[in-house]
C-alpha cells in the first residue's frame, strides 16, 4: 500500500521531476509505450502480466528469444530533452546473466548516429553498459571491470536506477547501491574503454526487453518505471 501510494504521489510531481510514471495498473497502452524491434523481429513477445507485479496487480512481460532477431522492447520516446536524465525500474529477470552479451534495456542516441544505440545489458555474468558504434563496454571486461561491477539476481524483484548526465557522465545503482565499475566518474579505474570516446549521450527513448546477440534467451517483467530530470530512487 505504501508503495503504491508513493508512485501516485510520484504522478503529481511537476513534470521538471517526473516526466514518465508507469506501474501497468490500468493495462498496457500501446500507443503509449509501443514495442521497438529495429530491422527484424522474431520470436519475442511482449504481454501485460497480471501473474506478478512490484507493485498493484500487474507488470510487462518480456520474453526474448535467442539470436538478434528475438529481439524486442518496450518503451517510450518521452525522455528529457535537455539536462540530466534519471531512469528507474523495477525488474525481475528469469535467468541469470551469462558470458555472452545481452541487452535489457535499449535506448537510440543520436550522438552516435543513425540506428545506434546505448545499451545496458550483461556479459561475462556481470551488468554493463555497451556502445554500438564502436562496441565499447562499461566497465572494461578485464579481472578488475568484471569485479567492479554485479551480477543481476533472478527471481526476485530488482530496483534498477541509472543516470546520463548532461556533462556525458554515467551513474548506476542497484537496489540503491552505487555500482562502482558501471560510472564514468574519476574514482573508476575500470572505465578506458568507454572513456576513449568524448560522446555524450543524447538519447530520443528508453526501451526495455530483451537482445541477445547469441543463443541467450530469457524472461524479464518491468514494473514501476520512472524517467524524470532528477533522481525518483527506489521508493
Amino acid at each position: 500500500m505504501l508503495r503504491q501510494i508513493a508512485l501516485f504521489a510520484l504522478a503529481a510531481l511537476p513534470g521538471s521531476l517526473a516526466q514518465v510514471t508507469e506501474g501497468f495498473e490500468n493495462g498496457w497502452d500501446q500507443t503509449a509505450w509501443p514495442t521497438y524491434a529495429l530491422d527484424c523481429s522474431q520470436g519475442g513477445t511482449v504481454a501485460l502480466d497480471t501473474s506478478t507485479a512490484h507493485s498493484g496487480k500487474a507488470s510487462i512481460k518480456v520474453t526474448g528469444a535467442g539470436g538478434y532477431c528475438g529481439h524486442i522492447f518496450v518503451g517510450t520516446t518521452k525522455v528529457p530533452s535537455s539536462g540530466d536524465i534519471y531512469v528507474r525500474t523495477w525488474l525481475k529477470a528469469s535467468k541469470a546473466l551469462t558470458d555472452s552479451h545481452v541487452s535489457f534495456i535499449t535506448m537510440p542516441d543520436s550522438a552516435q548516429g543513425a540506428k545506434k544505440h546505448l545499451r545496458i545489458g550483461g556479459q561475462s555474468k556481470i551488468l554493463m553498459y555497451n556502445r554500438e558504434s564502436d562496441d565499447a563496454t562499461l566497465p572494461d571486461l578485464s579481472p578488475n571491470g568484471i569485479a567492479a561491477s554485479k551480477a543481476l539476481p533472478t527471481g526476485s524483484w530488482q530496483c534498477f536506477e541509472y543516470k546520463l548526465g548532461a556533462d556525458g557522465s554515467i551513474d548506476t545503482w542497484l537496489n540503491g547501491e552505487a555500482i562502482a565499475g558501471l560510472t564514468t566518474n574519476s574514482s573508476n579505474t575500470n572505465a578506458a574503454q568507454w572513456t576513449r570516446s568524448s560522446l555524450k549521450p543524447k538519447i530520443t527513448g528508453v526501451y526495455f526487453g530483451w537482445e541477445s546477440y547469441g543463443g541467450d534467451t530469457n524472461t524479464f517483467n518491468y514494473d514501476d518505471i520512472a524517467i524524470a530530470s532528477t533522481r525518483v530512487g527506489c521508493t
